[in-house]
């Protein structure tokens, strides 16, 4: 499967992301089959979606990309998977997050006016 994230843009008033938490989406297309195999796939995305999603997140839109290898695997490793996108995804935007680049900015600025 392939996963797309993109985090949410700042509330213009509040300065804090419109809403918390992962939002999350599935694209399953007629090229992945007919429409009982379409549904099985949305439905094991979603249970382990359920299962998988985690608690302390940054406000980001997920859209998961499946194959059609989706419907043979076991559900543990399509489980496995999410969990893997995920934490790949909340690694990524918590290390991307203003405030951190903001306090490294500071940090280094600090530390070179010290050196002079």
């Amino acid at each position: 499967m392939t996963v797309f994230y993109l985090p949410r843009a700042l509330d213009a008033q509040s300065g804090k992301a419109a809403g918390q938490g992962l939002r999350v989406g599935f694209t399953v297309g007629r090229a992945l089959g007919g429409a009982v195999e379409r549904n099985r796939i949305k439905r094991r995305l979603r249970e382990a979606v359920r299962l998988s999603l985690p608690v302390n997140v940054v406000a980001a839109d997920v859209v998961i990309n499946p194959k059609k290898s989706l419907l043979k695997i076991e559900f543990a490793e399509v489980l496995a998977e999410i969990r893997r996108a995920f934490g790949v995804v909340e690694k990524k935007l918590s290390a991307s997050s203003p405030g951190v680049a903001e306090a490294k900015g500071n940090a280094g600025r600090k530390e070179r006016e010290a050196d002079r």
